[in-house]
């Protein structure tokens, strides 16, 4: 048996990194994360990059040396940037994988800390409770009431006891039946425990088992099975016309090879490549920024789902309230007592000795060891007492807490007279029910409790037994119980929870209070957190009398439902969902599993919420912290508002560039576009989507605006039809400075160079206006964003070099401008700015 002290203390630092190091990670074979060699191939095998590729070879084959290879040159930028964008995006998701794995209690140094389960080394003393889910293969050394669901390994469902072992040997993790291991992947079921760890990774149980298991590939959002669509249709669209395009353009104008670049230039212009990687760039970007506010992404889905959440179902424990319990008040004959939890342990000189007996069996009710902040207040308050002359007590059984009655009995055997002592806590009604207390007494009794209720105080009934007898009975009830009181809880209210409640509600998200405490004390709490309507409550028991369509009628004006249990949650949730709101809703217990997973949005605790409850969850609030819920919703709303800007500027910057591969086509005309012009276009388009859209920040009416139509599409008729015009504006203005250049008298290659200087400056404008898509161009320039400044800077610096250094304008086709052309080119973007500009205003004002 190993000694108390190494149980205690666990593993120094030194020896678990060593140990790390030796034997790698806590971890199975799974799927790995991509590399920079895989990065670089996906990018370098996208469409757009192979027809670059293409027309540079092509270029090579018809004598052009230097514009081929200028155009290659000019690919290994735009694949430069891509791939610095997907790799930013790979390490936020690899950041993001570490952060959400399963995380374990673990001694190390005399110290219990909470560390990422893969970092277990063998040796490590791990600490278990009520839904962990077992982090690796381990013998157990000291146990209470554990039970452990094995149904992973061996497929029964019933769970199994697990004692620790009786001697120093450590089985091997391979023995079945064993009760002293514990195995990783099971599930702890009820109790507690602390266990050393035998094997890890692949060494244990399930890793021997299943060494080819590989993790499940990630699920495509919704929105990313839009986009999947949206660019397949562009795909087949683009290669009809630029088959068609080829075969106009030879058939026109005898050139054969000229028609075949005409064509790979609309080929390029068409495909909307930008689409896949923006997605990839935002969601991955998004989580990893919702993480800094101690939030993680477990399924992208939910990323899509917090702009359109309508109600909001919260736990008030620790998510409204800070969960720091603190004994307050204490009731035992007719007396009431206000408790000073300054005093020092064994100096309670103003606690009379008629409240002793209460103090010390609602210690003797709780875990010795204790997780709950309400246990750990009590025995912080019984440490208090002066030492009694009572001999150590022995546990000898637990009766948990269950649906049919919200009280918890521990029975404890006095090693010296061979009885036993039962002491028992719970909910105030169910203590007065295990004392089958007298009308009076139970009136006396509720009459306490709806004072301190009132009060915000959580109220818990505590009572005693003994029993003679060598056979425990099956039932709590079956004790003859004595009421020896009430104690009181305060859990103050978060400071940030009333600002945070206003901003739920300016946003149009109603907010629902779930809570197992007393209705008063809900009530009080709502009161303090600015919940509405909280003068109604309705309870569990009252919840679970109501037939479905009952409830559906109640949940529209009830905010506040107490005493409610797990099966109550998820009978909320989907009676919710019935009436089509979008539900996000918080939850920590084994039980609570379901629920959350039925919600759209499951958040699970990170602090006191059990593994299981992370597992069930979309999202992992790691600081329990209701307003870091109001921060990722508004975040949630920040990234769709910026998905939407980013799809509106690609589609409408595609569109003047396939007009100007088409219609001089058509029209007879010299070509405007060659497929190095398609490339500076995309050193525009690729940052700006990846880089400034992702940057912007909240829009200034976010958190005032009502939840968007969950159906609502990212390629919406309205947003679809508002860019395809705003692209079309800009092809008037282009078109219409193009065909003045030639009726002028105009060299094609100033023509094209006027008509290319025109088109930037418009792309570059319909930036700006996109950032305040429902207010005028001007209201954005406030609005921080360096990397606007940045891209915009560059780009002007690229085409004015392209433009006036003989080098570069060669390689472009293009020829000096004149002062008054570039007013003229100025003129044409700023007409279509207005143009755009006025669009918004009649869609704005249309919605």
């Amino acid at each position: 048996m190993q000694s108390t002290e190494k149980i205690i203390n666990g593993l120094s630092t030194q020896q678990a990194v060593a140990l790390l190091a030796r034997d790698g990670a806590n971890e199975l074979p799974s799927a790995k994360p991509r590399g920079v060699f895989d990065i670089a191939l996906s990018v370098v095998s996208e469409p757009m990059f192979l027809l670059l590729i293409a027309s540079a070879t092509l270029y090579v084959l018809l004598g052009d040396t230097q514009q081929g290879m200028a155009l290659l040159a000019s690919v290994s930028g735009v694949i430069a940037i891509t791939f610095f964008q997907e790799h930013k995006a790979e390490r936020a998701l690899e950041a993001l994988r570490a952060l959400s794995g399963p995380r374990v209690w673990v001694f190390r140094d005399g110290v219990r800390l909470k560390i990422p389960g893969r970092e277990l080394v063998m040796g490590d003393t791990i600490s278990l409770a009520e839904g962990d889910r077992v982090p690796a293969d381990a013998a157990l050394i000291d146990t209470i009431s554990l039970m452990v669901d094995e149904s992973l390994l061996t497929g029964e469902s019933l769970p199994v006891n697990k004692t620790a072992r009786t001697e120093n040997h450590l089985p091997l993790p391979a023995e079945d039946g064993n009760q002293s291991l514990i195995y990783s992947g099971t599930l702890v079921v009820q109790g507690q425990c602390l266990a050393e760890v035998i094997a890890i990774g692949q060494a244990t149980r399930i890793g021997r088992i299943g060494k080819s298991l590989l993790a499940l590939q990630p699920e495509l959002t919704r929105v990313q099975q839009e986009t999947g669509r949206v660019v397949r249709l562009f795909a087949l669209i683009g290669i009809a016309f630029c088959v068609l395009l080829a075969l106009a353009y030879g058939w026109l104008r005898g050139d054969w090879l000229g028609g075949l670049l005409a064509g790979l230039t609309l080929a390029m212009a068409a495909l909307p490549e930008e689409l896949p990687i923006v997605l990839t760039i935002f969601l991955a970007l998004g989580a990893w920024r919702i993480s800094q506010r101690h939030v993680l992404t477990r399924r992208m889905p939910a990323l899509e789902m917090l702009g359109a959440t309508t109600v909001l179902c919260v736990d008030k424990t620790g998510t409204l309230t800070q969960n720091q319990m603190t004994l307050r008040k204490l009731f035992a004959g007719d007396s009431e007592h206000d408790f000073d939890s300054s005093s020092a342990p064994g100096s309670a000189p103003n606690l009379p000795r008629t409240f002793h007996p209460l103090l010390e069996y609602a210690a003797l009710a709780s875990q010795m060891t204790p997780f709950d902040p309400m246990e750990k207040a009590i025995h912080e308050a019984a440490a208090m007492l002066s030492p009694g002359d009572r001999p150590p007590l022995a546990l000898a059984q637990d009766y948990p807490l269950s649906r049919e009655l919200l009280a918890m009995s521990r029975v404890w055997r006095d090693p010296l007279r061979g009885d036993y002592v039962i002491a028992a806590k719970g909910a105030p009604e169910a203590i007065a029910d295990l004392c089958h207390l007298d009308a009076p007494a139970a009136a006396q009794l509720s009459r306490q409790v709806q004072a301190w209720a009132a009060q915000g105080l959580r109220v818990l009934g505590v009572a005693r037994a003994s029993f003679h007898e060598d056979t425990l009975p099956a039932l709590q009830h079956d004790f003859v119980f004595e009421l020896l009181g009430l104690i009181a809880f305060a859990d103050p209210l978060r400071a940030d929870v009333p600002q945070a409640v206003r901003e739920c509600h300016a946003a149009g998200i109603r907010l629902i209070m779930l809570t197992g405490d007393y209705p008063v004390t809900a009530q009080n709490i709502a009161r303090q957190a600015g919940l509405r309507n909280h003068e109604e409550v309705m309870t569990g028991t009252q919840l679970a009398a109501m037939t479905d369509e009952a409830l559906q009628a109640a949940i529209q004006r009830v905010n506040i439902f107490s005493r409610v249990q797990p099966e109550h949650k998820l009978r909320l949730v989907n009676a919710l969902k019935a009436r089509g709101e979008i539900v996000a809703m918080t939850g920590d217990g084994v039980n609570d599993a379901p629920a959350l997973k039925a919600a759209h949005v499951g958040i699970a605790m990170g602090q006191r919420g059990t593994e299981v409850a992370r597992e069930a969850a979309a999202l992992v609030l790691e600081n329990d912290d209701f307003s870091s819920i109001v921060a990722v919703i508004r975040a949630g709303r920040r990234i769709f508002d910026n998905l939407t800007k980013a799809v509106g500027f690609i589609l409408a910057v595609h569109v003047p560039t396939i007009g100007l591969s088409v219609i001089p086509v058509l029209a007879g005309w010299p070509l405007v576009l060659l497929p190095i012009h398609i490339v500076f276009l995309e050193f525009i388009i690729d940052p700006v989507c990846t880089i400034v859209f992702e940057a912007e920040p909240d829009e200034p009416n976010v958190m005032q605006r009502p939840p968007r139509d969950a159906r609502s599409r990212l390629f919406a008729r309205q947003t679809t039809v508002l860019s395809l015009l705003q692209g079309g504006a800009i092809l008037a203005a282009v078109l219409g400075v193009f065909y003045l250049s030639l009726v002028s008298g105009l060299a094609i290659e100033q023509a094209r160079a006027l008509t290319f200087f025109t088109l930037v400056l418009a792309n570059l404008g319909l930036i700006f206006s996109l950032r305040a898509p429902s207010r005028p161009i001007w209201s954005a320039l406030p609005i921080p964003n360096p990397a606007l400044w940045w891209v915009s800077g560059v780009t002007l610096i690229a085409i004015l070099l392209a433009l006036n250094v003989p080098y570069l304008g060669g390689l472009f086709k293009f020829a000096p401008l004149s002062s008054q052309q570039y007013g003229l080119a100025l003129s044409a973007a700023a007409l279509a700015i207005i143009l755009i500009e006025s669009m918004k205003y009649f869609a704005a004002r249309k919605s």
